[in-house]
């Protein structure tokens, strides 16, 4: 039974994944007018098709690499569905794929990540994810017996129990309150499916460029990817960077081509794998993951139609819940150091979300807030 204690952290691991950021992509194709069939596409694209390049990688290097979708990439795509198509989008997300595949390949990738000051990045990350923190709030005048006791449950379980992941908490709890209320919408037709992903034929805009590329790369490589590497190395693996890189530009020309947002190396989901048992067999933990990732993701279209038919204040509190500590993180890291006031500037622009040109916010507040450290911080 050595094999226990890496089967269960994977489990946990799984869990984490599968609730607050599917929850993500739920509430971001929604409000971007996809429909279910887009929307179970992207997750069966996002675990099945990422679990093959981690297992690839894992049992390369017998470390935990789990590559799964930039949960900020996510979110910086609802807004700019608002005024580009999703073929568009879908453009973009092959485009930032063919940048990292050079960025890996050229070896240049810590001194692109060196080029945008972190704490800018980390503003325009936290505009974008600011949404959901609202959300969060707005729920409870719409659905106050359903956000209030998965609100509670999250910080009861925050607090007094490591064993439980709070998500997992708070979406039990949220399902029980919605049995109790009454108020699943039940689909019309059969709840159980198998995945049928949809093939995208992209479609390359300037403005989706403009607005897409770079912020996408920006935030797989300098939030993402960092900070899985960073916790990979904490805990005695040496993470192969360049390596990593390529292989998220591939991942995320293929993904995308099914609707997933770029690839990444998730920074939760190793976090829990690397601190489980020896350093030598914790790949192991890694590939229990993975079959459990591609088993969702066979799925996509039952969990996606059971979440959809839920209140939307249960996706809006889970979701909300899911992006508290990666605000509070984006928030230290804009304004708790240097380069504060152009981190303040991108964070408004982000936040104003007005797009120039049909080129969205955080575009704009990635450059705004790079100008104002320019002309005010430049000793910084």
């Amino acid at each position: 039974m050595q094999w226990l204690p890496y089967a269960a952290a994977a489990f946990v691991a799984f869990l984490f994944a599968a609730s607050g950021p599917v929850a993500i992509i739920l509430s971001v194709g929604a409000r971007g007018g996809l429909s279910e069939s887009d929307i179970a596409s992207w997750i069966f694209a996002a675990f099945c098709l990422n679990s093959v390049i981690s297992i690839a990688f894992t049992v390369r290097y017998r470390q935990p690499l789990i590559f799964l979708w930039s949960i900020p990439g996510a979110v910086l795509v609802g807004p700019a569905l608002a005024h580009l198509s999703f073929p568009e989008v879908i453009g973009a997300f092959l485009a930032t794929g063919v940048l990292m595949v050079l960025l890996g390949l050229s070896g240049w990738v810590r001194r692109a990540m060196d080029a945008v000051p972190m704490p800018i990045v980390m503003a325009m990350v936290a505009g974008v994810f600011l949404r959901f923190g609202v959300d969060l709030v707005l729920a409870f005048p719409e659905a106050l017996w359903i956000a209030l006791p998965m609100t509670v449950a999250f910080f009861v379980f925050l607090k007094v129990n490591r064993y439980v992941p709070p998500l997992i908490a708070a979406l039990a709890t949220g399902a029980v309150a919605i049995w109790a209320l009454g108020a699943f919408n039940a689909p019309a037709g059969a709840l159980f499916a198998f995945a049928s992903p949809n093939f995208y034929v992209p479609q390359f805009s300037w403005a989706a460029m403009v607005e897409l590329v770079v912020p996408l790369a920006i935030t797989v490589l300098a939030v993402q990817n960092a900070q899985g590497i960073a916790i990979l190395a904490a805990n005695g693996h040496a993470a192969p960077v360049n390596a990593i890189t390529t292989a998220c530009g591939v991942g995320s020309i293929a993904t995308g081509l099914f609707g997933a947002v770029s690839t990444c190396l998730t920074g939760p989901v190793n976090a829990v794998l690397s601190s489980t048992g020896e350093k030598p067999r914790q790949y192991t933990a890694a590939l229990f993951f993975c079959v459990l990732a591609i088993a969702f993701g066979a799925l996509a279209p039952f969990f996606t139609r059971g979440l959809l038919a839920t209140p939307p204040a249960f996706i809006a509190t889970l979701a909300g819940l899911a992006m508290l500590k990666v605000l509070q993180t984006a928030f230290t890291a804009s304004f708790g150091g240097k380069f504060s006031f152009g981190a303040l500037v991108c964070f408004l622009v982000t936040v104003a979300d007005v797009a120039i040109f049909r080129i969205g916010a955080p575009f704009w507040g990635l450059v705004f807030g790079l100008a104002a450290s320019w002309l005010l911080e430049r000793r910084a």
